[in-house]
């Protein structure tokens, strides 16, 4: 399975990336630059080209200490694997060779082969950074998974600009201000793909158990807008995701016929609420289900929620290439 890929830039209103100059031009102000520390210390690696590299120097690195004290407590290195793509020799005094606090591989090739050179390392999931001509290679190859785009309000004039590939189409998951920044969220692919990745990618969201997996939920109503989407333990610490979400659409006529896309299979027995999540799908109206991992019998003896929801007549669907991504934070402490 190939790393699950997150491009991430911002770009001038009239679409560029840098200016001109010999120096780099920071475009995002201070909240987005803190979002994109959060995000650097939520993936495995995280991806830059030899020639952005030269350029700004950068070290890759988790800025913040209770980021980095809160990866070493999940036992990770304090920052995400520093990954350099070049097709040259990259200077030795760069700081993202020399500057200590993470490992550094450099890797040459198309992306599809870079993903799978990191996949064999272990990497599940990728932050890819930059530069321009990077971003337009693995936008271009179709390997991108989610998309975020910062949009700053400025002007450049001239420099490298933001491009991706002809024709590819991008499904828009969140619009969000960050100071005087605009954050747009971007998801390709497959509807049943775009919205499992989603779930997925919420676990990291999860506040930590030792009695249960982190899980992430998302519902979309039969013309595809979401309806809803959380996490284990977001509002109480007893919560399943699907129960959180199905509590806060109660109600909604659009759920009759819904969707539900989750990173584990839907419980079908639970010590700590009466109702397992399988009944609660049953009981919402749900007409599908869609979930990456089957449920490891380590928390209570199955019954297979699954089984449950098929003799209901719910349309099951597994879709186990988005398991790695949704382990990847399960089991978080």
């Amino acid at each position: 399975m190939r790393p699950h890929v997150l491009a991430s830039c911002a770009v001038s209103l009239d679409g560029f990336l840098d200016d001109a100059s010999p120096r780099r031009l920071v475009l995002s102000g201070p909240d987005d630059l803190d979002r994109v520390d959060a995000e650097r210390a939520g993936v495995d690696a995280t991806l830059v080209g030899a020639g952005p590299g030269r350029a700004d120097d950068p070290r890759l690195l988790v800025r913040s200490p209770e980021r980095r004290a809160e990866r070493a407590a999940r036992g990770q290195p304090c920052s995400p694997l520093r990954v350099v793509l070049t097709r040259t020799s990259l200077d030795p005094a760069a700081r993202v060779l020399t500057e200590a606090g993470a490992e550094t591989v450099t890797v040459s090739g198309p992306p599809g082969a870079v993903l799978d050179e990191l996949a064999g390392r272990g990497v599940v999931r990728l932050m890819v950074e930059g530069g321009a001509e990077v971003l337009h290679e693995f936008l271009a190859a179709g390997v991108v998974d989610e998309l975020q785009l910062v949009v700053a309000p400025r002007l450049v004039g001239d420099g490298p600009r933001f491009t991706g590939a002809p024709g590819a189409t991008a499904h828009l998951v969140e619009t969000r201000t960050l100071g005087e920044d605009v954050l747009l969220r971007y998801r390709f692919g497959a509807a049943d793909d775009r919205h499992l990745a989603e779930a997925c990618v919420l676990t990291e969201r999860c506040p930590p158990s030792e009695s249960a997996f982190s899980v992430g939920c998302v519902v979309v109503a039969d013309d595809g807008s979401v309806l809803g989407s959380g996490w284990s333990r977001r509002a109480d610490p007893r919560d399943h995701a699907e129960e959180g979400v199905l509590r806060e659409l109660a109600g909604d006529p659009r759920l009759p016929g819904a969707t539900l896309y989750s990173s584990l299979e839907p419980c079908g027995q639970r010590a700590s609420r009466p109702d397992s999540c399988a009944t609660l799908i049953e009981r919402a109206g749900i007409a599908r289900v869609v979930y990456a991992w089957r449920e490891p019998p380590e928390f209570v003896a199955l019954p297979s929620g699954i089984r449950q929801l098929e003799r209901a007549g719910i349309a099951t669907t597994h879709l186990p290439r988005w398991e790695p991504l949704a382990r990847r934070c399960a089991r978080r402490r």
